[in-house]
């Protein structure tokens, strides 16, 4: 009960405080509630919970573009640890273009710091609430069933992030069709970008050439420099 309320307490203050002092309606307070929740249902890693965070940021907040999202994605995958590295993008540039009366740099540093507080924090609860007891609970049928349930769902999460994210790559356009509880991404052929090229030429280097990971990134970043500078001239 003590790691408890004090997880709580560390949670919650910073949330209150800039509740409080921006008001409920404020683009932090919304930021501090959103990741909040995105930290407590995060099942199968960063890739899992990114999905969600694409669709609700992009489409629900308006905090960024696709495009964005996507550029957020590629700078995470520079470090380890990309989720922490997304949700401070996302928090960066939403709190940037909704400063309220903060400058909006600070208030673009607010979003980020609080984002990686309320993110972090939830998760260490869970670690020093559950650490003593997970070999008891993985030895418990019922538990193990469900998370061989949230496993399969994990894949599935993740699929569809892949080719979020590979549409919105390889296409400038990419429009969203609703046929009842069916929503798909139907991207406009007209508008292919040369990314589909440099994706097939990284899907050769990795399965028929068997290169190495490092070696296909340094190839295909030159390729990108390549593109963008023959853009730019043309």
């Amino acid at each position: 009960m003590r790691i408890l309320g004090l997880g709580l307490l560390l949670w919650g203050a910073p949330l209150a405080a800039v509740a409080v002092l921006t008001g409920t309606g404020s683009v932090f307070t919304t930021q501090g509630l959103f990741f909040s929740g995105t930290a407590l249902v995060t099942f199968g890693g960063a890739y899992a919970v990114l999905a969600y965070v694409a669709q609700q940021a992009v489409q629900h907040y308006g905090w960024l573009g696709a495009g964005e999202m996507v550029r957020g994605l590629a700078l995470a995958e520079t470090t380890p640890g990309p989720l922490i590295m997304v949700v401070q993008f996302v928090a960066f540039l939403g709190a940037y273009r909704d400063p309220g009366a903060l400058n909006p740099w600070a208030a673009a540093l607010l979003g980020a710091l609080l984002t990686t507080w309320v993110t972090f924090v939830p998760c260490f609860r869970f670690i020093f609430l559950g650490a003593p007891y997970i070999e008891r609970l993985r030895g418990n049928r019922s538990v193990s069933a469900a998370l061989t349930g949230i496993t399969a769902a994990v894949v599935g999460v993740i699929a569809n992030l892949a080719v979020y994210f590979a549409l919105h790559t390889w296409f400038a356009k990419v429009d969203g069709r609703t046929w009842g509880p069916l929503h798909l991404q139907l991207p406009d052929l007209s508008t292919v970008r040369p990314a589909l090229a440099i994706t097939c030429a990284a899907l050769v280097m990795v399965f028929a050439l068997k290169w190495s990971v490092l070696r296909v990134l340094g190839v295909c970043a030159v390729l990108g420099l390549a593109v963008a500078g023959v853009t730019t001239l043309g």
